[in-house]
């Protein structure tokens, strides 16, 4: 065996060590490791500013010809607006006197043409399409598609969302029930996107809910997608098990009036979900359907309070005038301030039958539901 000679002046360290006591030999193990690892984070975050700061110089210079390349070869190019964007000829020569055989290059290349296509319609971004599929940076995109980092499968969905680039379904649709939530998010937004089939199909295996900022999205996505095909959202309302699901899709019928969707809306006033059951009183409020005011009327004294307030807003939207007495009823005897409020309200929406039904109430009402009345009076307060 070999002796390890020691510096002379680590002896004194290491004798110490040996003979403390073990706390004391754990406490210096402790700060030697606390020392080692804030040398170590100083060193990764000096580390990283330099490359940071490397990067930031590179593409200083690199951002302004990669502008006028763009500018120059396709937004001012002769036959852009006269000529179909897959029949014109990009000078791509001009493209390769840019470094693209480096990563971080072909990198703000891409983010360059996304940035232009996000500002320009028609043929103009036809062309950008063109150029980033002939530069082949749609390979890049699928590099990261392929990561086992949900990071890079964001960027590869999002990147393809703004090139409207055709991606198979399966390799989308099972990253739409990821566990991670942004990566989900992203894939059912991309899904809705690009699928040239069916783009509601993840509504089929989703199992994750939709969170409300999700929803807000889809429907925002949904909503400026060209030409998607919009199905009848009945089929999620009466199948679908997922509860966010089937929220989500009454919203959608709300949106689209979906009118042949009541029939199953309806069915859904007999869920055992009563938030559920709110939803589908609302959308059927908001659809304004006559039929259901009377099946509304009669199941009111059973419900919780939520499914209570919706009902009275139900009837004030569909504003038939057959349930005044009833709102008048609730409006004066009711003992929650949300109820009276919104009996109120609906009073008011069906003031072209009310209208003496509400000055009797102004005339006899107490100081309280006399505030009441004349804050649903005011045109700009809604529900």
């Amino acid at each position: 065996m070999f002796d390890i000679q020691l510096p002379a002046f680590l002896e004194p360290v290491i004798n110490t060590f040996r003979y403390a006591p073990l706390v004391i030999q754990l406490a210096m193990i402790f700060i030697v490791i606390a020392a080692v690892g804030t040398l170590l984070a100083y060193f990764s975050i000096l580390r990283n500013r330099y490359l940071g700061n490397r990067r930031d110089k590179r593409l200083a210079k690199l951002l302004p010809k990669i502008d006028n390349l763009i500018i120059d070869e396709v937004l001012t190019h002769p036959e852009a607006e006269t000529v179909p964007a897959d029949q014109v000829v990009l000078n791509l020569d001009a493209f390769q006197e840019l470094p693209l055989d480096k990563k971080w290059a072909r990198s703000a290349l891409t983010e360059r043409i996304i940035h232009f296509r996000r500002n320009v319609r028609g043929n103009m971004g036809l062309l950008l399409r063109s150029l980033y599929m002939q530069l082949e940076l749609d390979k890049d995109a699928m590099k990261k598609m392929k990561s086992g980092h949900w990071e890079k499968k964001v960027q590869a969905l999002t990147e393809f969302t703004n090139m409207d680039m055709s991606v198979a379904d399966v390799t989308i649709l099972p990253l739409t029930n990821s566990r991670n939530r942004e990566l989900r998010a992203a894939a059912r937004h991309a899904y809705i996107k690009l699928s040239k089939n069916e783009p509601f199909k993840f509504f089929d295996v989703v199992t994750e809910p939709l969170l409300m900022w999700d929803q807000v999205e889809l429907l925002r996505i949904i909503s400026t997608t060209e030409d998607i095909a919009i199905p009848n959202f009945a089929r999620w309302v009466t199948y679908s098990s997922n509860k966010s699901v089937v929220s989500f899709c009454l919203k959608l019928i709300v949106h689209y009036n979906q009118l042949p969707a009541v029939p199953a809306v309806i069915k859904l006033l007999d869920t055992k979900d009563h938030y559920l059951r709110a939803d589908a009183i609302n959308c059927l409020g908001k659809l304004q359907v006559p039929d259901v005011e009377d099946k509304l009327v009669s199941i009111y004294s059973t419900q919780p309070l939520h499914c209570q307030i919706e009902i009275l807003k139900a009837i004030g939207r569909i504003s038939s005038g057959r349930h005044i007495d009833f709102l008048k009823l609730e409006f004066l005897h009711s003992t929650d301030f949300d109820l009276r409020k919104s009996a109120a309200k609906s009073l008011v929406k069906n003031d072209w039958i009310a209208k003496q039904v509400i000055e009797e109430l102004m005339a006899t009402a107490t100081p309280e539901n006399l505030r009441i009345l004349k804050h649903c009076m005011n045109p700009l307060i809604k529900y």
